[in-house]
């Protein structure tokens, strides 16, 4: 919610201060420089980083207070007093450090004595592929478990906290429940739901050897183009804050009752401080709010949770005012761990603390300094060991900040029951996605649907009826579950990765076939015998932090393929049914014209049988099961509607927050405008060409000798463009707007084209992601000389042409291929994808 700043607030006195002034260091005598100043060392073996700012000016009395309950009590205290006393300073400094399983092995313990390990969103379990089943969670935990508390001579047997992104379910692991997003839990309304779903995550997560979820997500989305808005319940602070305690309980239990052996693991209450407040709803940016607002908006959700007894915050990568919260002192310190009296451990995001200017990843002291207590170090473990081991011997980091930082973790450890070996739970695979858990993520769907339309009876649909179900995402796992679904953005995923989930497609099928009618796929909506309704399933593709940043809330812009099935159906005199899957409210005002019904099913997990226990009645059309889903999001009427949040001055949606129709409402909705209010074309930066067309702002250029043509590609007519070259060198290039893609390179991610060689390359031919065009590209003759005359996709990771244009901070153009020679091939489609599995280089080298 943004709003200008008096001259009074503190943050806007801070903002001048920082422009004009340095800053004292987090417990440190060293002075600061400005921001301007600051300069990251040039390797992790260098000096400490430069002084920086580390502190916002804050008024505690604007913040809640709270208080940790079943944390703190004598016995464990005394029990953690005489473990540091046989504790080395290194295996000290070892318990600040969390390595992931992508980087770390069970054997590297013996030499770097880390706290913890994680499983980011795309780390495979030891020795199995990244889409693994439980019983390889469980023998990576054991291994770990075995080399951590083995006695050996000087070395303390300390056990590790294994962390996962168990945000909606289990989802990393192959088999497991897949709950809703938060954002359709948060259309529930119902805190108990949200606890009995948080009970279900902690002893499927327990059943696997993992004993820390990376949840709750407590953020507060203020701008929908967020790409991280559907992992907050709402946009409203106050419902934010209903869920906190409950969803705290469900995984760890009554605070003071917090056993692994019980079924329990470690929540971590995410992001502090603001994630969801950032200017213009960019991941990673820069929350410009008002100290009250920060309080009341972004921090409702922590009071209730630390008193709930969370065991751990996560530190959010955004700033407040230029200063990042993994450095904020003020935030970390004297807010969190002192006003709101927080007595677990404060853990970073993944290379957060590198964030901070003057850090590296390898070298922060600045980030303990502040008050974090363990450092997400995923591939930079070893070298900030190194380094933070000898900061504490130097004085740069304090050796009280220290003991403080590792008795908070033993806290942890201790009262989880990590120290008792016995696990229960440890191996009980078949809890994981057992019946009982279904019912409960089925009963989340059901309830989380918003019906936004519903004109001539369209809903319930009768349950003898004739029903066409149309649009490709009724059949397609990964869309309807998300991001954060066994990879990091929830791509890459198939039906076979879930065998315990259901489509939507086969729920609906399931129910009709029990009722007497049927349910016929057709994902293009095409159909021979005309049906009595037409379900049709479509939205937005699985997207998680970074890549799901919008700059418009459009659906589809430029690409209106769902709303050419919508209008299809509709000609044909077929009442429209729409499911609209997605992690956001968006302007759909084209769809919701073409709907006679419109569903707003969110992301719903793996149990899309849920669906069809609310659009389908009984045979007699009488209602099942009732819409109860009320909206937590307000609804924009238009595209540029970005920050559309209750309670704000000029508030204007096209559906207010709190809205959602039961089955016998009808919504008397107007035929809605269809102008957008916003040009989006020049806000694509993902998809260049796709279905036979260059996608807005991306058009083609072919150089002179290149021969070009529509052609039929794997799976649609003229769905590809044809190339072919004759006997003199030229380059063919997809240009637009100039791109800044280092953090897409640094994420991993890949330019994925899906081409068929129609002639093999004579000469040489390279591919480039230049800085400006006629810059050299790599050697790509041994990609495009394989599997002629057949279609396949090939995922170039983007470190692959950072080799010739370091750091891909401008790029001109998002593909150019330059032959020498004779040479043929169609694409179909190119764009950028984030699923890792796969990718290589042009030349067939190793990927960075």
């Amino acid at each position: 919610m943004k709003r200008l700043i008096a001259l009074g607030d503190s943050v806007a006195v801070f903002a001048l201060v920082v422009a004009g002034a340095g800053l004292l260091a987090a417990c440190s005598d060293q002075k600061t420089a400005a921001p301007e100043e600051a300069k990251a060392p040039e390797s992790a073996e260098s000096s400490a980083p430069t002084a920086i700012p580390t502190e916002s000016p804050v008024n505690p009395a604007v913040w809640p207070e709270a208080r940790s309950k079943g944390l703190i009590d004598a016995a464990t205290e005394t029990r953690i007093t005489e473990l540091m006393a046989t504790m080395s300073l290194e295996e000290k400094v070892g318990q600040l450090i969390q390595g992931d399983l992508s980087t770390i092995r069970p054997e590297d313990l013996r030499e770097v004595p880390v706290g913890s390990i994680l499983a980011g969103g795309s780390s495979a379990p030891l020795g199995y592929p990244d889409r693994a089943p439980a019983e390889a969670w469980v023998e990576t935990a054991k291994a770990f478990r075995a080399v951590a508390m083995e006695s050996r001579e000087g070395h303390t047997p300390i056990p590790l906290l294994f962390g996962i992104d168990a945000v909606h379910g289990h989802g990393n692991v192959v088999g497991a429940v897949v709950f809703p997003h938060n954002v359709g839990l948060g259309a529930a309304n119902d805190p108990d739901l949200v606890k009995r779903i948080s009970e279900v995550t902690a002893i499927e997560v327990a059943a696997t050897g993992i004993n820390w979820a990376f949840a709750p997500t407590l953020a507060v989305p203020q701008d929908d183009r967020w790409g991280r808005t559907y992992e907050g319940y709402s946009e409203s602070p106050d419902l934010v804050a209903s869920y906190a305690a409950a969803a705290v309980e469900g995984l760890q239990g009554k605070a003071g009752k917090i056993r692994i052996q019980d079924g329990h693991v470690a929540g971590s209450a995410k992001h502090f401080l603001g994630d969801g407040g950032t200017e213009g709803g960019i991941d990673q940016g820069d929350t410009k709010v008002s100290e009250a607002d920060l309080a009341r908006i972004h921090g409702a959700g922590y009071p209730p949770a630390i008193d709930a007894g969370v065991m751990t915050v996560m530190a959010s990568y955004n700033s407040w005012y230029g200063v990042k919260m993994h450095g904020n002192r003020s935030v970390l310190t004297d807010i969190l761990k002192g006003r709101m009296g927080f007595d677990g451990f404060v853990v970073g995001d993944w290379n957060g603390h590198g964030q901070i200017p003057g850090c590296l990843p390898t070298n922060c002291p600045h980030a303990f300094n502040a008050g974090l207590d363990m450092a997400m170090a995923p591939d930079s473990w070893r070298e900030l060991y190194a380094n933070t081991l000898a900061q504490v011997k130097d004085g740069t980091i304090p050796l009280a900040r220290v003991e403080d930082a590792v008795r908070r973790i033993l806290r942890v450890k201790f009262h989880l029951g990590l120290f008792d070996p016995a696990r229960p739970f440890e191996g009980r695979t078949d809890l994981v996605g057992s019946a009982e858990h279904r019912a409960v993520a089925r009963e989340a769907v059901a309830k989380s649907l918003v019906l936004l339309k519903n004109e001539g009876g369209a809903l319930p649909v009768k349950a003898g009826a004739k029903v066409l179900v149309a649009g490709a995402a009724a059949n397609d796992m990964g869309q309807q579950t998300g991001g954060w679904t066994l990879s990091w953005q929830g791509d890459g995923n198939s039906r076979a990765d879930f065998p315990n989930g259901q489509t939507i497609l086969e729920g609906l099928q399931e129910t009709m076939a029990a009722g007497g009618g049927s349910a016929t796929f057709s994902a293009d909506g095409s159909f021979t015998d005309k049906p009595d309704v037409a379900i049709v399933v479509f939205g937005e593709q699985p997207y998680a932090e970074m890549r799901g940043d919008l700059r418009t809330l459009e659906f589809e812009p430029g690409d209106k393929a769902s709303l050419a099935i919508l209008k299809k159906l509709k000609a044909a005199g077929v009442p429209v049914v729409s499911v609209f899957l997605s992690g956001r409210p968006m302007w759909v005002n084209p769809e919701l014209n073409a709907s006679d019904a419109f569903v707003a099913a969110w992301l719903p997990g793996s149990e899309g049988g849920g669906v069809a226990d609310v659009l389908i009645g009984d045979k007699n059309g009488k209602v099942r099961a009732d819409f109860s889903g009320k909206l937590s999001y307000s609804w924009p009427k238009r595209a540029d509607q970005f920050t559309l949040n209750v309670g704000q001055e000029d508030y204007d949606p096209l559906f207010a927050f709190g809205y959602g129709l039961e089955m016998g409402e009808a919504s008397n909705l107007p035929v809605l405008s269809e102008e957008p209010g916003i040009d989006a074309s020049d806000f694509n930066r993902t998809l260049f060409f796709a279905r036979g067309a260059f996608v807005k702002p991306y058009v083609a250029s072919y150089g002179e000798g290149i021969a070009h043509a529509p052609v039929d590609s794997a799976n649609m007519q003229e769905g590809a463009v044809e190339l072919e070259w004759g006997g003199a060198a030229a380059t063919f290039a997809i240009t637009g707007p100039e791109m800044e893609m280092s953090r897409e390179t640094n994420a991993d991610m890949s330019l994925a084209i899906t081409f068929r060689v129609d002639a093999a390359p004579e000469g040489s031919v390279s591919i480039a992601m230049p800085a400006a065009l006629g810059d050299a590209g790599l050697d790509a003759k041994p990609l495009f000389s394989a599997n002629v005359g057949e279609w396949r996709t090939a995922k170039l990771s983007l470190s692959c042409f950072a080799r010739a244009n370091p750091g891909m901070q401008q790029v001109a153009s998002p593909l150019v291929v330059t032959a020498s020679g004779p040479f043929g091939i169609s694409i179909s489609d190119a764009r950028i994808v984030t699923d890792p599995e796969g990718r290589v280089c042009p030349d067939g080298s190793a990927v960075d």
